[in-house]
């Protein structure tokens, strides 16, 4: 499986990003998908996941109501949305993808994700 991150950038506090995520290599429709940021100094922590079928999301409480994180299964592809960034959302934001699990809640447990992107660098400059 190969995941590949898009989108990140320099922007000012209160603009917005949309991060994506291309998977290859296995069925996209099978997997759970998330994403995490690591900034620096910081241990990589939980931003937001999707389950297979994106009807279940769940999110970080520093990104709750900001950002907003959705699939398209038929371009093998996944997306983060992010408005009203802050210079704490500073990172590198990685896409990760799990494919054991069946449950209609995605995991929020980075060692249940088995596939990872090389990140994408996310600067807000306030």
């Amino acid at each position: 499986v190969q995941l590949v991150e898009s989108g990140g950038g320099l922007v000012q506090a209160g603009e917005s990003l949309r991060l994506s995520c291309e998977a290859s290599g296995r069925t996209f429709s099978t997997s759970v998908m998330g994403w995490f940021r690591q900034a620096p100094g910081k241990e990589r922590e939980f931003v937001a996941a999707i389950n297979r079928g994106g009807s279940s999301t769940v999110y970080a409480d520093s990104v709750k109501g900001r950002f907003t994180i959705s699939r398209d299964n038929t371009k093998n592809a996944m997306y983060l949305e992010m408005n009203s960034l802050k210079a704490e959302d500073t990172a590198v934001y990685y896409c990760a993808a799990e494919y054991r699990s069946s449950r209609y809640f995605p995991s929020q447990q980075q060692d249940e994700y088995d596939y990872w992107g090389q990140g994408t660098q996310v600067t807000v400059s306030s």
